[in-house]
């Protein structure tokens, strides 16, 4: 319990999350470095892109004329912010190679560290 009477109190040490839920830059470390003036500037750690085979696959997608990686993530998903969750489940270097041809299956699959629920 914090001592309501001490002048100096120890406050938690807030934590800047400015990505939204649906970010891929979402947990990933604010760091500061300076630029070639001496200027402190603020940028995002690098984020690791998880290897395809190791995320649990959910279902899988048609490629339609017309689609788009956006499109399939409001189709599939519910929000076309977690585009780039079906680029990292297909191994994309350019996600919009993903819909260059449709009749592609594409593989929807769980965020990283995330686990299909075990049949009982």
């Amino acid at each position: 319990m914090p001592d309501l009477l001490d002048p100096n109190p120890t406050l938690p040490s807030a934590t800047l999350q400015p990505f939204d839920d649906y970010s891929r830059y979402r947990g990933l470390a604010l760091l500061t470095g300076l630029d070639a003036a001496g200027r402190e500037i603020l940028y995002v750690d690098c984020r690791i892109i998880p290897q395809p085979q190791s995320l649990a696959q959910a279902a899988s997608v048609t490629v339609n004329e017309g689609d788009r990686l956006d499109t399939i993530a409001t189709r599939i998903l519910g929000d076309a912010r977690w585009w780039w969750r079906i680029a990292d489940g297909n191994g994309a270097l350019d996600p919009s190679d993903l819909t260059k041809e449709p009749g592609q299956m594409l593989r929807i699959t769980l965020p990283q560290g995330v686990a299909l629920p075990s049949a009982s």
